[in-house]
């Protein structure tokens, strides 16, 4: 509880301007991975304390942070996708969006007075995730909300949303933190090679966490596709079908990036304790063969969402970056 990431410090501090400033909605964005969801929850703990500290924390011993530890605070609601939790109907596939239903169910909740009379908080995330009419529904909430109600939208990708549900919320920028400082909290956290993990995770320490923690098929990838004309295109997918296809695209995504990178400027991004074995393979590549590649990831990543056989779309893609990497004098 009332626990922030070293990065978020500074953030905690321009939250705490906004606690008397009328808002209907604050829009926390940033790339993935950075703890806004965190931040978040934090600030709404706050924001519905009964004795707040000095620092703008929680207290942490009035009724109304223990009935939010026990998620059953009367004065908030968090809204995501059926598939961020573990209840959907038997049978059912649960949704990856937060649909209108969840918004209309707030009606009774925006009826109701805040129950200590103070603040009442809803925390939608990701809020890209709403469908059209969700989204619509939502705009007319902030349109006139009642008193004393503020929306806290978190989003990956704030483009994606209306303009203009945009426009009737204030927006808060959460940056990615440096990496010096998100390498030294992947150490703490026990993680190998920390600075390789935040790289490969595009800078993003709670992914670099997560991948870090599950990374034995993406060795598995890269160890493979460092020698193309051996690769066992049928044993390596029948290895990596039970892997998410859109993260086994998205790690050959960041391999390609490196390969062209290196061959073009003779840099890495993605892959720096591979430096030599990358640039031994790029020497002989052609670079529009490359570039067809990354083209073709970028198709891949968007087929992956909906894959219906997972061994087949893995085999068909290995087989095109074996070709592609041919080296251009055979």
């Amino acid at each position: 509880m009332n626990e922030l990431y070293p990065w978020q410090k500074d953030d905690w501090t321009r939250l705490q301007s906004l606690r008397s400033r009328a808002s209907q909605g604050l829009l926390f964005q940033g790339q993935k991975g950075i703890g806004k969801l965190e931040l978040a929850i934090n600030y709404a703990r706050a924001l519905l304390c009964e004795h707040p500290l000095d620092d703008g924390f929680a207290c942490g011993k009035c009724a109304a942070c223990h009935w939010f530890e026990q998620g059953s605070h009367p004065d908030f609601r968090f809204l995501q996708p059926e598939s961020e939790t573990e209840e959907s109907d038997a049978g059912k596939k649960p949704s990856r969006q937060i649909s209108v239903d969840q918004i209309r169910g707030l009606a009774d909740f925006m009826g109701m007075t805040a129950h200590q009379g103070g603040r009442r908080v809803v925390i939608i995330h990701p809020a890209e995730a709403m469908n059209a009419n969700a989204a619509n529904a939502l705009l007319k909430n902030l349109e006139e909300p009642p008193a004393g109600l503020l929306f806290i939208l978190v989003t990956h990708k704030h483009q994606a949303l209306l303009p203009t549900l945009l426009s009737r919320c204030l927006a808060f920028g959460l940056a990615a933190p440096d990496a010096a400082t998100a390498t030294r909290w992947l150490a703490a956290q026990g993680i190998k090679n920390p600075a390789d993990a935040l790289a490969v995770s595009g800078f993003s320490p709670l992914q670099a966490l997560q991948s870090a923690n599950g990374s034995d098929a993406r060795e598995k990838l890269l160890c493979a596709v460092r020698q193309p004309q051996t690769l066992d295109v049928f044993g390596l997918a029948e290895a990596l079908q039970k892997t998410e296809q859109v993260q086994v695209v998205q790690w050959l995504q960041q391999w390609c990036h490196d390969l062209i990178s290196q061959k073009l400027a003779g840099r890495l991004r993605y892959h720096p304790d591979s430096e030599a074995a990358i640039r031994e393979l790029v020497a002989p590549l052609d670079p529009l063969n490359l570039a067809r590649l990354q083209s073709v990831l970028q198709t891949a990543k968007t087929e992956s969402q909906h894959t219906l056989n997972p061994k087949l779309f893995l085999e068909s893609l290995l087989f095109t970056y074996c070709q592609l990497t041919k080296p251009c004098h055979l």
